[in-house]
């Protein structure tokens, strides 16, 4: 058997695999929205229909776990928006579409968990975060420069309402709330919209902002 022969048998995961992979981040995301980020990982193989170590061997600490869920999360929002202004060439209509699968991926449960769970700064989670928030800013400043979107406004202010109006209120089950938050966000959306009907006070804000606040 040649070396090339050999270097041709490196094993690839096998579809159970990456199936029995994708239950576990699926049932993650699913549990960390109902129950926080230190629910137990039995919990969540159980709920993903695998053995504790099927869990382990995938991830090998809650924070792996939990940045993959958070990856997962940005990179579905990302490619939503980018399919939006593929299809449409409509900024506008992409940043709704974004903002909508973020709510939908309740980005505003797992924004808490990015804050206080690993490190910030893993290279997997800065090139998820480095994407997503370059395609929110460009598509702001495509739907501003087409006359959509007013201008007193940035990516920051865009996050923290989706964030806010895609959170439960309190003493409201999280799934009872989902028939109002596409509602509400549809509301803040339409407000975005050029010409601006009123003088915001403050300033912009922006994902910079945001993050030495």
């Amino acid at each position: 058997m040649t070396a090339t022969t050999v270097q041709k048998k490196v094993t690839r995961p096998r579809a159970d695999a990456l199936r029995n992979r994708e239950r576990i981040v699926t049932a993650a995301q699913e549990m960390f929205t109902e129950f926080g980020p230190d629910v137990p990982l039995d919990e969540i193989a159980r709920r993903a229909g695998v053995g504790n170590a099927t869990v382990y061997r995938n991830f090998p600490d809650r924070d792996a776990l939990v940045r993959e869920v958070v990856c997962s999360v940005m990179d579905r929002t990302t490619e939503a928006a980018e399919l939006a202004l593929a299809e449409t060439g409509d900024a506008f209509e992409a940043l709704e579409r974004f903002v909508h699968t973020s709510a939908d991926e309740r980005v505003s449960a797992l924004c808490p968990m990015v804050q206080s769970t690993f490190d910030q700064n893993h290279p997997d989670l800065e090139a998820a975060r480095l994407r997503c928030e370059e395609l929110i800013v460009e598509l702001m400043d495509r739907a501003k420069a087409a006359g959509q979107l007013r201008t007193d406004v940035e990516s920051g202010d865009l996050m923290i309402a989706v964030a806010q109006l895609s959170r439960p209120p309190f003493g409201t089950a999280c799934l009872n709330a989902d028939r109002f938050v596409h509602r509400h966000l549809q509301l803040f959306l339409d407000g975005l919209r050029a010409p601006a009907r009123s003088v915001l006070p403050g300033t912009a804000t922006t994902m910079e902002d945001l993050r030495q606040a």
